[in-house]
């Protein structure tokens, strides 16, 4: 029989001072009661209570064995509650892994918000490019750009972002717009480095994607250098508009060959399935869902 069952059991027993009693209270037959306890002294190899037909008391083990577990039960029943509480209040350390850009420029902003509504939680952000393994890693919360095809994990949809060729309004005044993606081979381009996850740029041409190598006189691997250069007038970028969205807001950069964007990137929220999931991840997701629908905000330029 359960073992700790039958400690229940045994204290109830201990604390009424009768089979009846505890079997009333825990809502059990008298003869399953007298079972548990013994089943539990059959265990123990010793007798907890002396049992007449007029009344029955505890043995000397029997009330140190009481004392003892009903310490341990206490714990038990405070660890439950406590399992319980992360499991329905937001609460604890949530670790999460971003792209860097995506992280910085996003995540970042929306932590305060966030920790306002719920400020038991305490966040660790980690950017990083490489795609994480949520159960190595000890990630609870991975933000993932593109298709996913991981059966191991939950992924939900947050939003989409654009991919856009871009420059600010200095170097199109010296150097013009091109019309469509082959007159790229006349402007500066700056583009990711071979160290990077993406080193071309692609556009969709009678329904067709086509991938273009475009050169220029800077390479980064990362996005931000290349965006900082694009907004001091050194060449044109394509970036996603989560990273650039801001900047075409506020006129830093304007957009080309819009009629020419490839398909639009999703962009997930990923976590671990698992049956119980807990606050802190849940209202999170849920929190960045409501920030970017119906649309993102870094979209609000167009």
């Amino acid at each position: 029989m359960d073992k700790l069952t039958s400690m229940q059991v045994f204290v109830t027993v201990a604390r009424l001072g009768t089979f009846s009693a505890a079997a009333e209270e825990l809502g059990i037959s008298r003869a399953m009661a007298s079972k548990y306890v013994n089943a539990l002294e059959s265990s123990l190899g010793v007798r907890l209570i002396n049992r007449t037909t007029r009344h029955l008391s505890l043995t000397e083990v029997g009330k140190v064995y009481r004392d003892k577990i009903n310490t341990i039960l206490q714990e038990i029943g405070e660890a439950e509650q406590a399992a319980a509480s992360l499991h329905t209040e937001p609460r604890g350390h949530l670790r999460i892994m971003a792209p860097p850009s995506f992280g910085s420029f996003h995540l970042a902003r929306l932590v305060n918000e966030y920790n306002r509504r719920y400020p038991e939680v305490m966040i660790d952000l980690q950017l990083s490019n490489r795609a994480p393994d949520l159960f190595e890693d000890g990630t609870d919360l991975a933000i993932a750009l593109g298709e996913q095809d991981d059966s191991t994990l939950i992924a939900r949809k947050l939003t989409s972002t654009r991919f856009v060729v871009c420059g600010s309004p200095d170097y199109f005044n010296r150097f013009g717009k091109p019309k469509k993606p082959e007159e790229l081979s006349s402007h500066n381009c700056l583009t990711l480095s071979q160290q990077s996850v993406i080193t071309t740029w692609k556009f969709r041409i009678d329904g067709k994607l086509i991938t273009l190598n475009p050169r220029g006189n800077f390479q980064a691997n990362t996005s931000d250098p290349l965006r900082i250069a694009a907004i001091q007038g050194s060449g044109l970028i394509q970036m996603p508009t989560y990273i650039v969205g801001l900047d075409l807001q506020h006129k830093r950069l304007l957009p080309v060959l819009e009629e020419f964007e490839p398909d639009e990137l999703p962009i997930y929220a990923t976590y671990i399935h698992r049956k119980f999931l807990s606050a802190k991840v849940r209202t999170f997701v849920d929190f960045l869902y409501e920030q970017f629908q119906p649309r993102p905000y870094w979209e609000n330029w167009f």
